[in-house]
């Protein structure tokens, strides 16, 4: 799926496949260790990380309790925050660039499943990429769908649900997520124009 042109379309693929089952079984026995581990040891943590992930860069940092399906189709820049409770549904590569931060319970779907019955009754299930730009803020409780590109320094307001394309430098809120306002270059903060 990476490094070619059929990482950004959707596709389908078969839940009940042995090679993904024991690709899922390694995520979760990874996943746990990682939620067990000593807040303090950052070692360990850090080779855990390294491990479940197809990458990581320096100076990211994941709060308890964090949640994937496969971890190895996830990529992750530098200077990468994520609070608690963070949920990344994997089948598809999902790609954080550098200096991004999440808020708590933010999860990211790249698993879906189809819409007729006939397929969710014969384990189909869908996939679509995700992609997220530099310096992009997801406020808490946000979800992320399959499919979607949010541009530099984007920032996704609290609770949002979003399942379409957010340009950079914009702010997007609701559900489903729309582009309220642009964010001007070199703007101060002042949190009576966020939203």
């Amino acid at each position: 799926m990476q490094g070619n042109k059929l990482q950004f379309q959707a596709f389908t693929y078969d839940l009940t496949d042995a090679s993904m089952r024991k690709q899922l079984l390694r995520a979760r026995r990874l996943v746990q260790k990682l939620n067990r581990i000593n807040v303090n040891n950052t070692k360990k943590k850090n080779a855990i990380l390294s491990e479940l992930f197809g990458s990581i860069g320096q100076k990211a940092d994941l709060n308890p309790n964090f949640y994937c399906d496969f971890g190895s189709h996830i990529f992750i820049g530098n200077n990468f925050f994520c609070n608690y409770n963070c949920t990344m549904l994997d089948i598809a590569t999902i790609r954080i660039g550098d200096d991004c931060l999440f808020g708590p319970n933010v999860s990211l779907y790249t698993a879906g499943h189809p819409i007729d019955l006939k397929g969710r009754l014969d384990n189909i299930g869908t996939g679509a990429p995700i992609t997220i730009g530099n310096g992009v803020w997801i406020g808490g409780s946000c979800v992320i769908m399959g499919g979607v590109t949010i541009g530099d320094n984007a920032v996704i307001g609290a609770g949002s649900v979003v399942t379409r394309d957010v340009p950079p430098n914009t702010v997007a809120v609701g559900s489903p997520a729309k582009v309220i306002r642009r964010i001007e270059e070199n703007e101060a903060y002042d949190r009576t124009k966020d939203f």
